[in-house]
């Protein structure tokens, strides 16, 4: 069991890794187009109003992206608070292992396959 744990926390690593370098990509250039639009470059700004709509579209895209990026690396976090606690791959529902097929898919997964069904019924 410990060698699964060590294999989960290399590949929870390995996608900590990349996401915080997609995060602050995006985080970058969220800033670059607010400071521009602060400056008052004009040299940017579109003159068609779907233009202003595009580029609202983009900003609010981009905004909801970094969000669900920080949300994902709080979830790796934990995971590896659980490696460490020894509660890894437990559901936080019903306290039953999850799918080892699952955690290799999302190795931050909180909860089993069924109730993460439920929980997505609950919430639509």
């Amino acid at each position: 069991m410990k060698e699964e744990f060590t294999q989960f926390k290399k590949l929870l690593l390995s996608l900590r890794e990349r996401l915080v370098g997609k995060v602050d990509s995006m985080q970058g250039e969220a800033l670059k187009r607010s400071r521009q639009d602060a400056s008052g470059d004009l040299s940017n700004v579109p003159i068609h109003m779907a233009d202003v709509g595009t580029d609202n579209y983009e900003r609010d895209l981009m905004i909801e992206l970094i969000q669900t990026g920080e949300q994902s690396l709080r979830d790796i976090d934990t995971a590896l608070e659980k490696i460490e606690e020894g509660t890894f791959g437990i559901c936080e529902l019903c306290g039953k292992k999850i799918n080892k097929e699952r955690l290799k898919a999302v190795p931050y997964a909180k909860l089993c396959i069924d109730c993460q069904r439920e929980e997505e019924v609950d919430h639509a």
